[in-house]
């Protein structure tokens, strides 16, 4: 009897492949092909002073700019992808207690105190004709994780206070989530893009604005990563934040990594030395 063929008929020929492995067997294996990984183009991350100043800018784009400060930021020092950052929720913020100010008894911000953020579900924006809820956005589960997978963040100083200050002159919605729309809807991509590229104009030089520089706000989360590398954080833990393996990491970032061999040179001869 001939080998089966494909959907379970038969193979009169009953031919197999050079491996001895039937062909209606070949036909039956799904492949796909390797995951192309685009090495992070430098041009595009900008530096701290740079991103301090697209951040101001943000903040004159009214009336919507005010209130996108801190979905921005999120980006910026947490590197949340901006589908992440738009589904932030207050229970996934935790931030240090305010400290009383011995001197005035009023509250402040306690120094070099982190917060933390949860990452746990991504709100890509795919409209409301192709989402499964009829919504503008469907809530899934982070990439490159599993569902009910949560990413803890470290919220920088400067981030715990642009979170406070938003929070209290944007209450979250009812059902917590901190970034939404003026008339109190979800947050379009189309609004907050326009705002970044108005920002961006304000913010940079000319040679600056017509140059890949922050070119999508996707960008500020390459910086925070670029940051952390630069800081000297170890791969393995940047990769944890950033929500990537390790083998991806590095070949996103790998000209970021380029030129720390000097440095890591200088650890490892001071460690010998001791």
């Amino acid at each position: 009897m001939g080998a089966l063929g494909r959907f379970g008929q038969a193979n009169p020929s009953g031919r197999t492949a050079s491996s001895g492995t039937p062909v209606a067997v070949l036909h039956q294996l799904k492949w796909s092909p390797p995951r192309n990984v685009q090495a992070l183009d430098k041009r595009t991350v900008v530096n701290h002073q740079q991103a301090l100043r697209l951040l101001e800018a943000v903040r004159n784009q009214g009336p919507s700019g005010p209130r996108l400060v801190a979905f921005f930021a999120v980006m910026y020092y947490a590197a949340a992808r901006p589908a992440e950052a738009v589904n932030l929720h207050r229970q996934d913020v935790t931030l240090p207690e305010l400290v009383a100010d011995p001197d005035t008894g009023q509250w402040r911000e306690p120094e070099d105190e982190w917060g933390e953020l949860l990452l746990s579900e991504s709100a890509p924006e795919t409209g409301a004709r192709w989402s499964s809820t009829g919504r503008r956005r469907d809530r899934r589960q982070l990439k490159h994780r599993g569902r009910g997978d949560t990413r803890p963040v470290p919220c920088p100083p400067p981030l715990v206070k642009i979170l406070r200050e938003h929070m209290r002159a944007y209450p979250p919605r009812a059902n917590g989530q901190l970034f939404y729309g003026l008339r109190g809807g979800e947050l379009s991509q189309s609004t907050y893009g326009h705002v970044w590229e108005r920002a961006r104009k304000a913010a940079l030089t000319p040679d600056e604005f017509a140059s890949p520089l922050a070119k999508r706000p996707y960008d500020l989360r390459h910086a925070a990563v670029s940051t952390w590398l630069a800081a000297g954080v170890p791969p393995t833990q940047v990769a944890e934040w950033a929500g990537h393996s390790v083998n991806v990491l590095l070949q996103i970032y790998a000209k970021v990594l380029t030129g720390q061999e000097e440095e890591a040179r200088r650890r490892i001869q001071r460690a010998l030395e001791d």
